[in-house]
């Protein structure tokens, strides 16, 4: 017991200073190469604290058994919304940029929508389409090729780290991020088996909250550092990243199942991106109120997931 306590607390520990590295990394990546922070937060950053979603995911289907691809899924972006941008938005006013908000977040609802549809209509996402949504994420990095060439560079941005010193601030960084993680996921889990908290309560809390951590912690730096671009973009990117490359690359391997009771998470994941919409669109940022509601939308469907099982 005392182990895991000392294990929880470095683990948290890895996770600040991790994202709070990997945040500075990715912030200078973007000076340096002058390229605009959200597209560094789109790609850089939403891959890289999508690790533990990916390695879940891919994992299982290389072993034969993915069913639980679309659930890790569904349930990260759910959360990714709901929970991180929710958590994240009370801490300090996000700023939306205007195409974020008019391409990148319908975006993500229509391809949300894509995956329930093909779920409802065929039972499962067949290699045929994981392929589509392998090519749609194709076309997603095209897309954020186009707007970077059409970027001028800022000549009155801060000096941007070195390269060495960015390489090692975004590998190192990554690596205390996913480390951290683990060791507060598992050290968690013994702790509440310590305590006698159920296995299923366990899987559909801290599991599940878990693999969002990189996302979290991460999020809540780039905001407290001003990286409205990058935190938006984190989160944003990882939806899009999750769905389309995560569950297209394993569906490749082998199709996925789709179980009905999938449909009700994935519309409230299409719920979340609509409210992120609706309450982005006007003002160009998402406020502590907007947070609040997202985060009770959150621990109601958590309370809903744990009666209903």
């Amino acid at each position: 017991m005392l182990l895991d306590l000392i294990l929880l607390v470095i683990g948290f520990v890895l996770l600040i200073k991790g994202a709070d590295y990997f945040v500075d990394g990715a912030s200078s990546l973007a000076t340096r190469l002058c390229i605009p922070p959200i597209i560094i937060g789109l790609t850089v950053v939403a891959m890289g604290t999508s690790a533990p979603e990916a390695a879940v995911s891919i994992s299982s289907a290389l072993h034969g058994s993915n069913s639980i691809a679309i659930g890790n899924v569904l349930g990260s972006n759910i959360a990714n919304i709901f929970l991180i941008l929710g958590v994240t938005s009370i801490i300090t006013t996000l700023t939306v940029q205007k195409n974020t908000v008019r391409y990148e977040i319908p975006f993500v609802a229509l391809i949300t929508i894509l995956l329930c549809w093909m779920g409802a209509r065929y039972g499962m996402i067949s290699r045929v389409g994981a392929g589509c949504l392998l090519g749609l994420f194709a076309a997603f990095l095209i897309y954020l090729y186009v707007i970077s060439r059409n970027t001028e560079c800022d000549i009155d941005a801060p000096k941007a780290l070195s390269a060495t010193k960015i390489t090692l601030f975004i590998v190192l960084g990554l690596i205390a991020l996913v480390w951290g993680s683990n060791l507060t996921v598992e050290s968690a889990v013994s702790i509440a088996r310590y305590i006698g908290v159920s296995e299923r309560v366990i899987g559909l809390t801290i599991i599940a909250i878990g693999t969002s951590l990189p996302e979290l912690v991460t999020s809540v730096i780039a905001a407290r550092k001003g990286e409205s671009d990058i935190a938006i973009g984190n989160i944003v990117g990882s939806n899009i990243f999750n769905i389309l490359f995560v569950l297209g690359i394993a569906g490749v391997i082998l199709p996925i199942p789709f179980n009905p009771a999938f449909l009700f998470d994935g519309l409230l994941a299409v719920l979340a991106v609509v409210l992120l919409f609706l309450f982005t669109w006007g003002k160009k940022s998402l406020t502590r109120w907007p947070g609040m509601l997202f985060v009770l939308i959150y621990i109601v469907y958590l309370i809903w997931l744990i009666l209903d099982k």
